[in-house]
């Protein structure tokens, strides 16, 4: 036996797993709210299998932010190689960080909803976001495009405007008006 063979089931579970988190996703961007049933139904699996890997609306909720906050991150080092870093952090604002915050309001509503009791969003999500945000500033302080000692979280902070943008409105221009504001006041 190889220890780094998958056994089918398991890796049956993760594509389930995966396929769960996308219909949800989709729902919740679509309507901001959970059905288990529709969610089993759009994935292709039985709603048994939905509660499994789910056991609450909220775990769901929590997990599908969670998903969609690592694609954000996982974005950064691909935008650096890609760009140069001032490039990158407009991209990552505009193309990255304030499409997600206009295609998805119906998930922002369920995390509310969902994390109400709680009091706060995911720990881990947030620091995600700051390291994303370091990750960029870092780049541009070598390059010497922004000034140095820059603090990722009063960036983003800064970039909370986003969230006030009409979905249905030119919200990338505006978005691009936005990150290009703070990036004069961020800029050598």
């Amino acid at each position: 036996m190889t220890t780094g063979s998958v056994s089918p089931r398991r890796a049956d579970t993760r594509r389930n797993h995966e396929r769960i988190l996308v219909a949800a996703g989709e729902s919740l961007a679509r309507t901001g709210e959970v059905s288990f049933n529709a969610i089993a139904k759009q994935a292709e699996v039985g709603v048994g299998t939905v509660y499994r890997h789910f056991p609450t609306p909220e775990s769901l909720i929590l997990a599908v932010y969670q998903r969609e906050v690592r694609h954000i991150v996982d974005i950064v080092p691909v935008l650096l190689d890609k760009h140069g870093p001032a490039e990158a952090f407009r991209v990552w604002v505009t193309d990255h960080l304030a499409h997600y915050m206009m295609t998805k309001k119906g998930l922002a509503d369920a995390l509310r909803r969902a994390t109400a009791s709680r009091g706060e969003l995911p720990a881990s999500a947030y620091e995600s976001m700051i390291g994303a945000m370091a990750a960029l500033l870092e780049a541009n302080e070598a390059a010497g495009t922004v000034r140095p000692g820059l603090d990722p979280v009063v960036v983003l902070r800064g970039l909370a405007g986003l969230l006030l943008l009409d979905p249905g409105g030119d919200w990338r221009g505006e978005a691009a008006s936005l990150a290009e504001l703070l990036w004069h006041g961020m800029a050598r």
